[in-house]
């Protein structure tokens, strides 16, 4: 499906009950009901579906959670399959993620891969409008949003105190792409934007990969990188994060671009878009010590990280503007070059002004 696109549910259902029948052994009167498509974002296609079949004499229902692979790539590799095992390898720790059920490579039921994880009871801080205007924060006393942030950094320490080669998380090294981690994230973004830029000039998104490459820390710790590390990506009950979501973007490397992106992403959702972060959310001081403490570890390259999120997000975003031009979607003029990441990172590495 590309973006835009709407998925025919009826047919999707009866391909799914077909699909159940198949990876459920013994099991008898299927019925795949609430099949519900809640929104699909840039990176992947999220159904929701309500499971009920008998087996032993049992009537059994679940609540499940299917992920398909876009057609439309935001990234230039996509690796479902790489998501769903992370969040396998996962299952046995502390840091909490839905149990994953099945990996569906053949494209026959959905039109792509996909793969099903049960379904977590729990809200989601949304991005659009942002949490700091609408959702569950809104309604949450000060004192909770600063409990929920807090939690939320402390599953955020869980992940990079992993034993990530006891784990077999060094499958994730791309040692074609450079000597360290970061070198070879920095090869990575290099080659997408390249890709995604198709040879527009990007005026502030280039220089800033310049002074990144020039200004790597050295002697740097290693660790398992969610990537996409926000309270948006996370489940709550109550204020308390029950599951950690969207590994698309995981990778080895220092633990804090995890937290770089994090703040990146809390400026990008308040004063990034001229909206007041709500009362109770902890100040960036605070995070950072709540995370120091949390790791036992101090926080020593923070600026560079938070310029690598804004470039990272930069150059989703140059992928995202061609996305929606070609499905004839509404894009402001200049958007490409001139967009709340590229103001960040102008800001953050002292370049011209975006225009």
């Amino acid at each position: 499906m590309a973006i835009g696109d709407q998925r025919d549910l009826e047919l999707a259902r009866k391909n799914l009950t077909t699909y159940f029948a198949r990876v459920l052994p013994g099991a008898s009167d299927i019925e795949v009901g609430d099949l519900s498509a809640p929104g699909m974002g840039f990176s992947n296609e999220t159904l929701l579906v309500d499971l009920s079949y008998s087996r032993n004499g049992e009537r059994r229902d679940e609540r499940l959670v299917i992920r398909v692979k876009p057609h439309a790539q935001v990234f230039p590799e996509y690796d479902l399959r790489r998501q769903y095992d992370v969040m396998r390898m996962l299952e046995p720790t502390d840091v909490p993620v839905p149990h994953m059920r099945w990996f569906e490579d053949a494209a026959d039921t959905l039109g792509a891969s996909f793969y099903v994880m049960d379904r977590i009871d729990g809200v989601v801080p949304p991005d659009h409008p942002t949490y700091n205007v609408a959702g569950c924060c809104v309604d949450m006393t000060p004192a909770s949003r600063r409990a929920l942030c807090f939690d939320g950094i402390d599953k955020l320490a869980r992940i990079h105190k992993l034993d990530w080669q006891q784990l077999g998380f060094d499958c994730l090294a791309r040692p074609d792409l450079g000597a360290t981690p970061l070198a070879q994230q920095l090869e990575y973004y290099r080659r997408y934007l390249e890709w995604g830029a198709e040879g527009r000039p990007q005026p502030t998104v280039e220089p800033a990969l310049a002074w990144l490459l020039a200004n790597q820390p050295a002697d740097e710790p290693v660790g398992l990188c969610w990537g996409d590390s926000r309270i948006g990506n996370m489940i709550f009950d109550g204020d308390r994060c029950v599951a950690v979501l969207d590994w698309e973007m995981v990778t080895l490397g220092n633990p804090e671009q995890d937290l770089g992106w994090w703040l990146f992403l809390d400026w990008h959702h308040s004063a990034g878009i001229g909206v007041e972060r709500l009362e109770g959310f902890p100040s960036r001081e605070a995070t950072i010590a709540r995370y120091a403490e949390r790791t036992g570890r101090p926080v020593r390259h923070l600026h560079y990280y938070e310029a690598f999120a804004a470039l990272r997000f930069a150059v989703v975003m140059i992928r995202i503007a061609t996305l929606t031009r070609a499905a004839g979607m509404f894009t402001p003029e200049g958007f490409e070059t001139n967009n709340i990441c590229t103001q960040g990172l102008a800001r953050l590495l002292n370049l011209p002004p975006p225009s």
